[in-house]
C-alpha cells in the first residue's frame, strides 16, 4: 500500500549501519572547535586529516626557509657565495630553493652538512632553535592525532550485528519484544552493555509538540541483564509492562504507529583495553528498528548447536524467524482479560455455596 511504503521511505533517525542522520547548521561560536583542536582535528574525515598533516609540514618549512632566504640575502651571503674571507650567516644558501632545502634539514635533523648556521650571526641560531621548537610541537601534535586516530575501534563495530527485524511475541507468559545481537570476532568484548532509546514524536497535555522525543527502554539494567557476555548471538528482550511505552500497542495500532527504537552496544575491545583501567578503547555499536521492522508474532529461530564437544554458531540462521501462535491484544488488554478471569474464578465457588448443588 502506498501508505506503508511512505513509512518506509521515511527519515530515519540512525541508519541501520549507525550512522546518525542528525547535521548540526548555523553553529555561531564555531572558535569553540579551536578551543579543543585536537578533538577537532581527530574527527576529521581521512582525507582532510592527511592534508592538515601535510600543510602543517609544508607551511613550516615554507615560512623559515622564506625567513632563512630573507636573512642570507639582507646579510649579503647571497652573493659572496664561494668567498672564503666573508663572514657568512648561513652558509651555501643562495637562493629560496636552497634556504627551503635548509629548512626541511634543519626541522627533520637530516643534516647532509652542506648548508649550516655559523656563529656569525645571532638570529641564526634564533630561527634554528625556534624552528626546532616548533617542529618538536607539530611532530607532538601530528603524530599523536595520526596515532589516536588509527586506534579508535570505531572498524571494531563492523563485526558487532544486530537482527534486521525486531519480533514481538510471548516469553514466560509475558508479552516481549525482542531483537538478536552478535559478535562475528573471537576476541570478545570485555564488559558489553546494551541499551536502547524510543524515538517518537507526542503532544503534551497543554498542547506543547515534543519531536523526536526520547524514552529509556528496559533491556534488564535493573536485573543486570543489560550486561553481555557477548561469546554466542543472544537474543535480547524488553518485557511489555505498566512502565513500557508499548503497554497500550497491539497488532493493530502497532500499522497506524510511527517511531525509531535505537540499540546502543559498547564495550571494551579486549585486544587494547583492560577493563580495571579508564584507558581501555571502547567501541560503540549502533542500530535502529521502524515500526515496519518489527514481526508480531514471530520468534528467532536457534543458531547454536553442540558439534564435537564444542558450541557451534551457525550464523546463516541469524536472521530466521518462524510464526508463532501470539495474541493480537496488547499487554495491557492482556493483563485485564487475565485479571477478569482471575477474578471470575475467584467469585465462582461463593456462587455455588450460596445456591447449592443442583438437584437430580
Amino acid at each position: 500500500p502506498a501508505g506503508q511504503a511512505g513509512r518506509r521511505q521515511r527519515q530515519r533517525y540512525v541508519t541501520k549501519v549507525g550512522k546518525c542522520q542528525v547535521n548540526l547548521g548555523n553553529i555561531q561560536e564555531k572558535k569553540r572547535f579551536l578551543s579543543d583542536i585536537f578533538t577537532t582535528i581527530v574527527d576529521l574525515k581521512y582525507r582532510w586529516f592527511l592534508f592538515v598533516f601535510m600543510m602543517c609540514y609544508i607551511v613550516t618549512w615554507v615560512v623559515f626557509g622564506t625567513i632563512y632566504f630573507f636573512d642570507a640575502w639582507a646579510r649579503g651571503d647571497v652573493w659572496h657565495q664561494g668567498d672564503p674571507e666573508w663572514p657568512a650567516c648561513i652558509e651555501n644558501v643562495d637562493g629560496f630553493i636552497s634556504a627551503l632545502l635548509f629548512s626541511v634539514e634543519s626541522q627533520r635533523t637530516i643534516g647532509y652538512g652542506a648548508r649550516m648556521v655559523t656563529a656569525n650571526c645571532a638570529e641564526g641560531v634564533i630561527l634554528l632553535m625556534a624552528q626546532s621548537i616548533v617542529g618538536s610541537m607539530i611532530d607532538a601534535l601530528m603524530v599523536g592525532c595520526m596515532f589516536v586516530k588509527i586506534s579508535r575501534p570505531k572498524k571494531r563495530a563492523q563485526t558487532l550485528i544486530f537482527s534486521k527485524n525486531c519480533v514481538i511475541s510471548r516469553r514466560d507468559e509475558r508479552l516481549c519484544l525482542m531483537f538478536r545481537v552478535g559478535d562475528l570476532r573471537e576476541s570478545h568484548m570485555v564488559d558489553a552493555k546494551i541499551r536502547a532509546k524510543l524515538i517518537k514524536s507526542r503532544q503534551t497535555a497543554e498542547g506543547e509538540f515534543i519531536p523526536l522525543e526520547q524514552s529509556e527502554l528496559n533491556l534488564g539494567y535493573d536485573t543486570g541483564e543489560d550486561r553481555l557476555f557477548l561469546v554466542e548471538p543472544q537474543i535480547i528482550c524488553h518485557v511489555i509492562n505498566a512502565r513500557s511505552p508499548f503497554w497500550d500497542l497491539s497488532a493493530e495500532s502497532l500499522r497506524r504507529e510511527q517511531f525509531e527504537i535505537i540499540i546502543i552496544l559498547e564495550g571494551i575491545v579486549e585486544a587494547t583495553g583492560d577493563p580495571c583501567l579508564p584507558a581501555g578503547m571502547t567501541c560503540q555499536a549502533r542500530t535502529s528498528y521502524t515500526e515496519d521492522e518489527i514481526l508480531w508474532g514471530y520468534r528467532f529461530e536457534p543458531c547454536m548447536s553442540l558439534e564435537k564437544g564444542a558450541f557451534h554458531v551457525d550464523y546463516s540462521r541469524f536472521e530466521m524467524t518462524f510464526e508463532v501462535q501470539t495474541p493480537a491484544a496488547s499487554a495491557k488488554e492482556l493483563q485485564e482479560l487475565q485479571e477478569l478471569q482471575e477474578l471470575q474464578q475467584r467469585e465462582l465457588p461463593t456462587f455455588s455455596l450460596g445456591w447449592g448443588p443442583c438437584a437430580p
